[in-house]
């Protein structure tokens, strides 16, 4: 059973941008703008559509072929600065589409581009959805992680990591963690919120590998400095106790 809350907004939702959004590729910033719109594709958070005339001219090759969406019939262009080029990169809407708000704007592939920028902070995956609250607690509450009967991490002072549409998320002080049990992997992972993970671990508990499981932000966004340095464990893969009681793992 669930026991966090789940995203509240519904498919091709449409939401203006307050941030300044620039993006980079081949060493050039090929889009700068106050207009962009939040689009919702999904319900998990939202895509940046950029008005076309906030992309550098001749960036966009239109490659003459269409696409149907839900928004309405998209023209697909290419991307291209120098000679770097990204085949099928953006997406355009013409007049046309079913939304009028997305009339004249351009969905660019995000991992496309070299990078993103919100204002002058670099962000990863995806833009920050305005609806997502991602807040960072101390707590005494006792949390204990294991697998197979095996303790991975315990604690009385851990940091608990509420996201929106995600389980809470238990960090721990690495004198809390048996390292053990935890092999060093090179996975490397990012995320709008908390931005680049500084160290992933699998674990071997009596002789089986559990792939990716735990990991660290040792530098973490500004907002999130309570996380520096610690260690998480991902709640689908491992069995978590708060206070004694087992949580649920998610689906």
């Amino acid at each position: 059973m669930r026991d966090y809350p789940r995203m509240i907004a519904e498919v091709d939702h449409v939401e203006p941008v307050p941030r300044r959004v620039r993006a980079r590729l081949g060493g050039r910033t090929v889009l700068d703008t106050t207009r962009a719109l939040y689009v919702w594709e999904h319900v998990y958070y939202p895509q940046f559509y950029i008005p076309l005339g906030d992309v550098a001219e001749g960036v966009l090759v239109d490659e003459g072929r269409t696409e149907d969406r839900s928004l309405g019939t998209a023209r697909r262009h290419a991307l291209r600065v120098g000679g770097v080029e990204k085949s099928g990169a953006a997406r355009v809407y013409g007049d046309d589409a079913k939304k009028p708000e997305v009339r004249g704007h351009v969905r660019l592939q995000w991992d496309a581009l070299d990078a993103w920028f919100e204002e002058d902070e670099e962000v990863f995956v995806h833009p920050r959805c305005p609806y997502t609250r991602v807040d960072a607690l101390r707590s005494t509450r006792h949390v204990r992680v294991a697998l197979g009967g095996t303790t991975l991490a315990e604690s009385s002072s851990p940091v608990l990591l509420f996201e929106t549409g995600l389980p809470t998320r238990y960090y721990f002080n690495r004198t809390e963690v048996d390292f053990m049990r935890l092999v060093p992997s090179e996975t490397v992972s990012q995320c709008p919120y908390k931005g680049v993970t500084s160290g992933y671990w699998s674990a071997n508990v009596d002789g089986t590998v559990y792939e990716d499981l735990a990991w660290a932000y040792d530098f973490p966004t500004v907002d999130l400095k309570p996380i520096a340095g610690l260690i998480a464990f991902y709640n689908e893969k491992v069995d978590i106790f708060v206070d004694g009681r087992a949580v649920p793992r998610p689906s």
